[in-house]
């Protein structure tokens, strides 16, 4: 029996059953396009085998190992590497035995959507996981994994991969994508300039960060303008590597529009180690308006994900790092703080800012009609805690009447853990075809523009988002 019903996510009712199975169909084999997202470039450049099954659904994955955590498995125990020197468990199969125990807490999640996917169309297995056969699919998968045909290159191949982005600081030498595209392999893996590390006054080693980025550049970054143009490099570096867009992971959606003067005097005092929240707050908004200005002349599309609130648990901060599943959504505002960077830019026609969001209250109120009005504007897909049928569902019916499709920009699978991409696309074309399929059974579209918006949607825009 299989893990995954064939018609699931579509609905209930036959005649649109029909319909959501039909528009799938249509879709479902089409190439995935994955413009962000956080896999290592690093097994693109090597190719070698991934270590072990724990290693590749375990341990990079926080979707897995917050949920087994806030069932009060620690996180060391799941062999996460700690970043403060202290133990972790180093046996991947000990590791996956504690995953399959806990399967069970997945149920009726994404997660368990994702996982049962990859398990059923990657590797071949037919059971649910769980303390019984943990050992017996630990070892089929491993099995599979010490083949030619489970190296990363293979499986980029296999899951229909048009092109995957990958994200790095500003600060990275992009050494693997280097390695990539002096390999000759025709896979297309693109990076993505994130700047966070030199742009937010709050992250960890900022003034260190700043320097070193001059140090990297040539740049006087020190000086306002210097800092400026430090960023207008790397971001011609990184397009040298296919970069199309740049990342931003703000706490709030805040812009700005200093005079330079006092966009200069706010940078002296960020870097000087002695500003206020509000300050930083303020330097981060500034920097997104430079940011997109940046984006009118090279032409990166411009990534806004705000509203997380990052590394809630400062223990596991402490312990584990940043992205360790404790960042949670907080409510955000959009009209008034995207304003200055829209006055600047919001009816360029050539600009593409994308939105992120984990406030999902601010769809219908705010996001819609925003997009819906500016030319520079796109809805980004749900994010984090809404990347599932009904956040993808919620998204649509807020979202379609106001802005409609095509100010959206398709879906990203935003992931660490590569088997789940296809299963995340799957996810989003399943969500967004049972939608279609609603529309035209309550007359609200044309069966023949549905088929047209089912391929848009998985593919054709982003493509267009992202400049592709």
């Amino acid at each position: 029996m299989p893990l995954c019903d064939p018609d699931r996510l579509f609905p209930v009712e036959p005649k649109c059953r029909d319909l959501a199975r039909a528009l799938y169909q249509s879709v479902a084999d089409a190439p995935i396009i994955s413009p962000h997202g956080h896999c290592d470039p690093r097994w693109f450049a090597e190719n070698e085998r991934f270590p072990n099954p724990a290693e590749l659904f375990v341990i990079p994955d926080h979707y897995v190992f917050r949920m087994l955590v806030s069932q009060g498995v620690p996180m060391a125990d799941l062999g996460v590497p700690r970043v403060d020197g202290g133990a972790v468990e180093v046996d991947p199969r000990e590791i996956w035995r504690r995953f399959a125990a806990g399967y069970h807490l997945f149920r009726g999640t994404p997660s368990a959507m994702w996982l049962d996917h990859s398990f059923e169309f990657v590797f071949g297995v037919s059971e649910v996981l769980g303390p019984e056969n943990a050992e017996a699919i630990y070892d089929q998968v491993e099995a599979k994994l010490s083949s030619p045909e489970y190296r990363p290159r293979a499986l980029f191949d296999q899951f229909n991969i048009e092109l995957l982005a990958t994200t790095e600081g500003a600060l990275d030498d992009l050494r693997w994508h280097k390695q990539i595209a002096d390999s000759g392999w025709t896979g297309r893996v693109v990076t993505t300039y994130r700047p966070d590390a030199v742009v937010d006054p709050e992250f960890e080693g900022f003034k260190d960060n700043v320097a070193l980025f001059g140090d990297i550049t040539g740049e006087d970054t020190q000086s306002w303008a210097g800092y400026l143009n430090a960023h207008r490099k790397r971001r011609a570096f990184f397009k040298k590597f296919g970069t199309t867009a740049s990342d931003h992971g703000h706490l709030t959606a805040r812009t700005e529009n200093l005079s330079e003067s006092d966009a200069e005097a706010l940078f002296v005092k960020v870097l000087s180690g002695h500003f206020s929240p509000e300050e930083a707050d303020a330097f981060r908004g500034q920097m997104l308006t430079e940011m997109a200005k940046m984006s009118l002349d090279d032409g990166l599309t411009l990534q806004i994900h705000a509203g997380s609130r990052r590394n809630h648990s400062a223990r596991v901060f402490q312990q584990f790092g940043r992205d360790k599943g404790f960042d949670i959504p907080g409510q955000t505002d959009y009209v008034a703080s995207l304003k200055p960077l829209l006055d600047v830019v919001g009816m360029e026609p050539n600009l593409t800012v994308i939105l992120f969001t984990l406030d999902e209250t601010v769809y219908s109120r705010e996001l819609a009609p925003l997009a819906g009005a500016y030319p520079a504007l796109k809805l980004g897909p749900p994010w984090w805690f809404f990347d599932s049928y009904e956040g993808i569902r919620r998204f649509r019916e807020a979202t379609t009447e106001t802005c409609g499709f095509y100010n959206t920009a398709g879906f990203n699978d935003d992931t660490r853990a590569f088997c789940s991409i296809p299963a995340r696309h799957d996810v989003s074309r399943r969500s967004d075809c049972a939608y279609l399929a609603t529309l035209v059974a309550t007359g609200r579209l044309r069966e023949a523009e549905a088929f047209e918006v089912a391929h848009d949607l998985a593919y054709g825009l982003a493509k267009t988002a992202y400049n592709l």
